[in-house]
């Protein structure tokens, strides 16, 4: 069993954890950068939840 293997079975179990800490990442990325990259940040965000098998979450209107 690999480490990605590992971490999607753990991601199933703390789903509700592992969004805050990739929500708490992307928002991290957008101070650092000052907002300037904000769409590429929320679009690694969703590929990496993506290849974790995170589920989908609705879309959020912008803020």
């Amino acid at each position: 069993m690999g480490i990605m293997d590992k971490l999607k079975g753990l991601i199933g179990q703390h789903e509700d954890k592992a969004r805050q800490v990739s929500d708490t990442a992307e928002k991290k990325v957008n101070e650092r950068t000052g907002d300037k990259y904000t769409s590429q940040a929320d679009q690694a965000q969703r590929r990496a939840e993506g290849s974790l098998g995170m589920s989908d979450r609705p879309e959020q209107p912008p803020t």
